[in-house]
């Protein structure tokens, strides 16, 4: 296989709409970023993170100096939480103005990275706030450049054009996608990425898969989606039990990393829809549940739903994790039972049950599916209709496993 004939520590240049620099060592291209800040004037920046993972990896330690070195200020916010709240974005662009900021780095996953983004439109458009941004009450077309650091190999978020973020009062958790928050430049480095828990590192994986059975089926689904989908689901398959087994493992990390990015990039081009749009609800409910056990938890209901429309391809992708399936519309059980099987092999076999969600929480989460900014739009691409009826029986059938 070509993995095995690559050199891991080579960091090469990705260039999508955003440039992204991969692989092992390549934080230390925060000092060309830096040099390139300073050549386009931007003398003080924000800097969005979580609470710790930041300095943990060593990142930090590669930031400071090489803003130092080209001159360039920062104020610091790092109280992002997973699943981050329209309040932090709004407590981050009070700073960022505040000390002027002319651009915006992101440290961390998809959280970290998602409030940064939002920010970064909020502090080019000042008189909206998160609550409007996210209740679909202006559409940005402007924002300052965004540096992104990412620490988890999951979201894609680093070089898509996505965000989320949670208005805890109404219990919404919408998604935005807009072109002028793609990164100008990321940073995708597994070397930063060998402290991600057990627990961290099956989750973003999970969610990496989520993002290619959904951008592979969706109406608007493409030949470059599907390419990449099923390049990222073979490499998932092929690694996270690695990476399980050894944290440490570099080489599997690598292609972990280069999975989510090409996840990201497919679902950039082939959107999503019925997991992310059940899942949204759930942790907006909960903001304590890991997003990819949300994903991982309403999966296999998913597939058994969508299969019958879009069987061949549902073969095709999901082959790495379920051997066997010949594209018969009428073996829709089976692949949803072999994809439940797979997130138990790789330690996943929680349910909705297991979290505290029970049946009489169903019509509230399909109230909120319907009623969540953005969610409807993610239901319209779905490969059959997703009507109240559909998207309850997904729930319901998440509860337990398929075969109780």
């Amino acid at each position: 296989m070509f993995q095995n004939s690559l050199d891991i520590g080579k960091v090469t240049e990705l260039r999508l709409k955003t440039l992204v620099y991969f692989g092992c060592g390549a934080i230390a291209k925060i000092r060309e970023i830096a040099e390139q800040l300073e050549k386009r004037g931007i003398r003080k920046i924000l800097v969005v993170t979580g609470r710790g993972a930041y300095k943990r990896t060593g990142a930090w330690d590669h930031v400071v100096p090489a803003l130092a070195e080209h001159k360039i200020e920062f104020v610091l916010f790092d109280r992002v939480s997973p699943n981050p709240t329209t309040a932090q974005i709004d407590e981050a662009v009070a700073l960022g103005k505040s000390a002027g900021a002319q651009a915006v780095l992101c440290i961390g996953g998809g959280s970290a990275i998602d409030a940064g983004k939002s920010a970064a439109i909020l502090l080019a458009n000042p008189q909206y706030t998160a609550a409007d941004l996210y209740g679909y009450r202006f559409t940005p077309e402007t924002a300052l450049p965004i540096i992104a650091v990412n620490l988890t190999h999951g979201t894609g978020t680093e070089a898509d054009r996505v965000a989320v973020a949670t208005i805890l009062e109404n219990e919404y958790k919408p998604a935005i996608a807009y072109d002028c928050i793609y990164p100008t430049w990321s940073i995708d480095d597994p070397a930063l990425m060998t402290g991600l828990s057990e627990k961290q590192t099956r989750f973003v994986s999970i969610d990496a898969v989520n993002h290619c059975v959904e951008a592979v089926t969706s109406v608007i689904a493409s030949p470059l989606s599907i390419s990449l989908g099923r390049e990222a689901v073979a490499l998932v398959a092929q690694y996270l039990p690695a990476v399980l087994k050894d944290p440490n493992d570099l080489t599997a990390r690598y292609y972990l990393l280069y999975a989510s990015l090409l996840a990201g990039v497919s679902f950039d081009n082939g959107m999503l829809h019925y997991t992310h749009a059940l899942e949204h609800p759930l942790s907006a409910v909960k903001p304590d549940l890991t997003h990819g056990l949300g994903l991982s938890m309403l999966l296999p209901a998913v597939v058994e739903h969508i299969y019958p429309v879009r069987p061949v391809v549902l073969a095709d992708v999901l082959a790495p994790l379920v051997p066997g399936l010949k594209g018969d519309p009428a073996e829709a059980e089976a692949a949803a039972k072999g994809v439940e099987r797979w997130l138990v092999s790789v330690g996943a076999p929680e349910k909705l049950s297991d979290e505290g969600f029970s049946e009489a929480d169903v019509e509230k989460l399909v109230d909120l599916a319907f009623t969540t900014p953005s969610l409807g739009f993610l239901l319209s691409l779905a490969p059959n209709k997703a009507d109240r009826e559909a998207v309850r029986k997904i729930y319901s059938n998440s509860l337990k496993p398929l075969n109780a």
